[in-house]
C-alpha cells in the first residue's frame, strides 16, 4: 500500500480518521498519552481522529509503534476485523485489562494463529487431549490423565526446577508455553491483572503465563492453565492461588480448574502421606510445600480441604505464612535496591527472555521453517520479535 499526498502537504500522512481512533482505543491508550508520545496537545490527536487534520508521517509511525500495530493499518478504508476478545474468567469486578495485557494477549493469538494454520495445512493430527474432558468430569481423574500424557510425577521431580520439568513436558506434547512480565522495558504486565490465559487450540494450544511471581505460584498458574486445555475452555485467569475465601467469587471454570491443579501437584495420597506433623509450624509447612514446588499456601488449603488440619490450624498457619511472605518481599526489594545501587544490571540474557516469551517450542518451530526455506527473514523476524541477524544468539538459549 502506499501514502498519498497533496500539494504542499509532502510530510503528511492521509490516514483513515477511524482507524486511527480504533488503533489507540483497542490498545486502552488514552488520548492525553497518545498525544504525549508524539509531542502535541490533546486537541491536536482530537482534529487526526476526526479526520479534519493530519499528523505527519513521521508522528503517524510514531503512533503506530506505540499501538503495537503496521504502519500501513491506518490506510485501510475500514476498522480491520481484529481477533475475537478472550473469555474473561476473572472474577466479576476485576480491574479492565490494560495496555500491556491487550498487547500480550493479541502478541500470543497472531504465534498462536500462525502456528495453527501450518499445523492444519500440513495435515497434523488433531490432539487428543485438548477437550477430552469437561466441567462434568471429577477434577482428579482429569489431573491423572493430566500426569499420565506429559509424563510427570509429583512424588519426586527429576530436577530442582518443576516449573521448567513442567514447560519442557508440556511442549514435548505440543502445547506452546510463553512466559514474561513485561512486553518492554517500560510496558510491565500486571500480576493483580492478568496472571495467565489459553487458547485451547485442538492444533496448536497455546499457554500464557505472567512469570512476575516467584516459582511456587507460576507453577500452581501454569498447572491451572493446561487444565484449560484438558477440558478446552480458551480464556483469561487471575487469581489463581487457591484461597478458602475466594471460592465464591471465583468461575466454575476457574474453581475446576484449581481443583484439577491441586490434585496434580499434591495428590491427596501423597499428602497424606507426610502427615499432620509438619503442619505444626509455617517452617515445616514451607519446607513441605517446596517438594510440590507450590506456595504455603496452597499446601495449607489443600490440607484443609483434606482434613488433614483444622480451621483453626489453618488461620493460625496462614498467618504465620503471611508474615514469612511479607519478609520475603522485603529482603527481595532490598537486594534489588543494592543491585541498582552497585550499579549492576544482572538479570538473564535479553535472547533468553526472548525465548521465554515466544515459547521455546515457538522458537524452534520458526527457527527450523526459517532455516528449511518456509519462511521469508522478514515473517520469521516478526514473529520471534528479534531481527533475524540474531538468531543464532536465540539458537545458542535453545540449546541450555
Amino acid at each position: 500500500m502506499f501514502v498519498s499526498f497533496g500539494k504542499n502537504m509532502a510530510d503528511k500522512a492521509n490516514i483513515n480518521p477511524l482507524v486511527f481512533k480504533w488503533a489507540r482505543e483497542f490498545a486502552r491508550i488514552t488520548e492525553e498519552a497518545a498525544a504525549a508520545k508524539v509531542q502535541v496537545s490533546t486537541e491536536k490527536l482530537q482534529e487526526w481522529e476526526a479526520g479534519t487534520s493530519q499528523p505527519t508521517i513521521r508522528q503517524a509511525q510514531t503512533l503506530a509503534k506505540a499501538y503495537r500495530r503496521p504502519f500501513a493499518l491506518f490506510f485501510l478504508p475500514e476498522i480491520p476485523r481484529d481477533f475475537q476478545p478472550l473469555q474473561d474468567f476473572r472474577r466479576k469486578g476485576a480491574r479492565p485489562l490494560g495496555t500491556p495485557s491487550i498487547f500480550m494477549v493479541r502478541e500470543i493469538q497472531q504465534k498462536q494463529a500462525w502456528i495453527s494454520e501450518v499445523n492444519r495445512e500440513n495435515g497434523e493430527v488433531k490432539l487428543p487431549y485438548v477437550g477430552r474432558f469437561s466441567l462434568k468430569d471429577n477434577p482428579v481423574t482429569v489431573a491423572n490423565d493430566m500426569l499420565d500424557t506429559l509424563g510427570i510425577a509429583p512424588s519426586g521431580y527429576s530436577t530442582d526446577n518443576p516449573v521448567r520439568e513442567w514447560i519442557d513436558r508440556a511442549e514435548s506434547k505440543g502445547i506452546f508455553v510463553s512466559r514474561t512480565s513485561f512486553i518492554h522495558s517500560r510496558l510491565k504486565l500486571d500480576a493483580e491483572e492478568l496472571q495467565g490465559f489459553v487458547i485451547a487450540d485442538e492444533y496448536a494450544p497455546f499457554v500464557f503465563i505472567n512469570s512476575d511471581d516467584w516459582d511456587a505460584p507460576l507453577l500452581f498458574t501454569l498447572v491451572h492453565e493446561l487444565a484449560h486445555i484438558w477440558i478446552a475452555e480458551t480464556g483469561i485467569s487471575n487469581e489463581i492461588e487457591p484461597d478458602v475465601q475466594n471460592r465464591k467469587r471465583l468461575h466454575p471454570v476457574e474453581l475446576f480448574c484449581n481443583e484439577v491443579a491441586a490434585n496434580a501437584l499434591m495428590p491427596a495420597d501423597i499428602v497424606r502421606e507426610i502427615g499432620a506433623d509438619i503442619f505444626r509450624s509455617a517452617d515445616e509447612v514451607l519446607q513441605a510445600s517446596k517438594r510440590f514446588g507450590v506456595s504455603s499456601f496452597a499446601l495449607l488449603v489443600r490440607a484443609l480441604n483434606l482434613e488433614l488440619i483444622s480451621h483453626e490450624v489453618y488461620r493460625n498457619l496462614k498467618r504465620d505464612a503471611d508474615a514469612g511472605y511479607r519478609e520475603f518481599l522485603k529482603r527481595e526489594d532490598e537486594r534489588a535496591a543494592r543491585r541498582k545501587e552497585a550499579g549492576k544490571k544482572g538479570g538473564p540474557s535479553y535472547y533468553l527472555l526472548q525465548v521465554n516469551k515466544n515459547s521455546r517450542l515457538f522458537t524452534r518451530t520458526v527457527l527450523d521453517a526459517y532455516h528449511g526455506g518456509f519462511i521469508e527473514p522478514t515473517q520469521a523476524s516478526g514473529l520471534l520479535n528479534v531481527h533475524s541477524n540474531k538468531f543464532s544468539l536465540l539458537e545458542a538459549q535453545l540449546s541450555k
